[in-house]
């Protein structure tokens, strides 16, 4: 069984808390990928011991001010084979924030707002997503 775990913030008293995200009541991986693609969007460029090309480079964007488009969209390619719709886009902000909004492999959607050096996010559903 594939599985993740993501933090989650407590929107009242701001505590962190670990939680386990597993696949769906069907089987299907798309929560696992999602909170993947939220841990990858919020990662540092180079910071995993894994994967050394993965993440943002946030001191570069904001050394530069140029929003990280490149690296967003290169992010969004890799994880798009896991979902029937995977869509990053840009808002229309004075920081980089993307609006995702994926669709799972048994027509389950989800959206969320993230900002890569903000805060957590909420999805279209009102539950905080685990990152």
């Amino acid at each position: 069984m594939m599985r993740t775990w993501g933090r989650v913030t407590d929107p009242i008293t701001g505590v962190r808390t670990w939680k386990i995200v597993t696949p769906t009541a069907r089987g299907y991986p798309a929560p696992v990928y999602l909170t993947a693609l939220i841990q990858t969007l919020l990662l540092n460029y180079g910071e995993s011991p894994f994967y050394g090309d993965w993440g943002l480079p946030a001191v570069q964007s904001v050394l530069t001010q140029i929003f990280p488009d490149y690296w967003v969209t290169l992010t969004q390619q890799r994880y798009a084979q896991n979902f029937i719709y995977l869509g990053v886009k840009k808002e229309d902000s004075t920081t980089p924030t993307y609006d995702i909004q994926v669709i799972y492999q048994d027509g389950q959607s989800e959206g969320a707002s993230i900002c890569p050096f903000g805060d957590p996010c909420v999805g279209t559903s009102g539950q905080v997503i685990p990152y």
